[in-house]
């Protein structure tokens, strides 16, 4: 029997950092050059690394949360 399993990636591309979080790339750029998102550049590509992306979402939540 053939076990299939899902593999997450760690590190993800524009697009898909764009369709996981609703930000512009414009915007998660931003936020990787002040340090708040971890990011990698692999010769002419950027990699967001996606646990930090979800992090920083999750606090960006929970702030807006106790703003209310």
């Amino acid at each position: 029997m053939l076990l299939t399993e899902q593999v997450t990636p760690e590190w993800v591309s524009y697009p898909e950092a764009e369709r996981f979080s609703g930000l512009s790339h414009t915007t998660l750029w931003r936020y990787m050059s002040t340090g708040q998102l971890k990011a990698a550049r692999v010769g002419r590509s950027v990699r967001i690394h996606l646990p930090s992306l979800k992090e920083f979402m999750e606090e960006k939540a929970a702030a807006s949360d106790t703003e209310k």
